[in-house]
């Protein structure tokens, strides 16, 4: 099972640690990558224009001053650095010890800076959306799509891939050909705050379960036990089944 995520833009930062060393990173496929998007990113953020480059306010000096610091600031675990609404449902210090083991295998977050991060990969705090037209890399997606697809796949395995990434997250990898067929997008009908909170609860729960359902229908089965689902075939042959899960009431 592959919980795949998306990062959140509030994150945690610290005054201590060691800094950046992507050779330490998991996916060192994906390090050449990393280190252009580091560097394009620290060059764009020391300019004038870096808010307009970065859509983001103004007013985000301290989150954009990060950006040039990137490669000497303290960097932090993973599993901590993420805030926010989803990650604070998914809540990893509260998992108990299988739990957050199944977390560290089971999770993969989608990030525009790094491509793709595991739970116990360090890095820097920064602020970087995957929707950015990066100058001298150009548009993100874009930029990873060809990596991830080059990388992701192996670490599927016979299992499934649990989507709970936005649209512009998911833009930098589909799975195709015989993936489509274990691609589960996880749908929170008629929410918006509540649908990352929800997919934060999904994620929990999924790290929770010691099963690891190796079809669509498997796996519907395991989060009905905590939530009412409804799973939906694929629109056609590219696209991934659909898995809606309702907010808890």
């Amino acid at each position: 099972m592959l919980i795949l995520l998306p990062p959140s833009e509030s994150k945690a930062g610290r005054t201590r640690g060691r800094a950046l060393d992507l050779d330490r990173l998991s996916l060192p496929t994906l390090n050449a990558h990393r280190a252009e998007v580091v560097a394009a990113l620290a060059e764009a953020s020391s300019r004038p224009d870096a808010a307009a480059t970065l859509g983001v306010s103004p007013n985000l000096t301290e989150e954009i001053a990060r950006n040039v610091r990137l490669t000497t600031a303290p960097s932090v675990p993973v599993a901590d650095l993420y805030t926010g609404v989803l990650y604070d449902a998914l809540d990893l210090p509260s998992l108990d010890a299988p739990a957050r083991r199944r977390a560290n295998r089971r999770v993969l977050v989608v990030s525009a800076l790094f491509g793709a991060l595991r739970l116990t990969d360090r890095v820097p705090p920064y602020r970087l959306s995957m929707a950015v037209n990066l100058p001298g890399v150009g548009p993100l997606a874009g930029h990873w799509r060809g990596p991830l697809a080059e990388t992701l796949p192996d670490l599927v395995g016979r299992g499934l891939i649990i989507d709970c990434r936005s649209s512009t997250y998911a833009a930098a990898w589909l799975p195709q050909g015989d993936l489509t067929r274990r691609w589960v997008q996880i749908r929170v009908p008629g929410a918006t705050h509540m649908a990352k909170h929800t997919r934060g609860l999904v994620t929990r729960a999924l790290c929770q379960a010691d099963q690891d359902p190796r079809a669509p229908a498997g796996l519907a089965e395991v989060l009905a036990e905590t939530f009412r689902v409804e799973l939906h075939e694929p629109a056609s042959a590219s696209r991934p089944w659909v898995l809606d899960v309702y907010p808890p009431a």
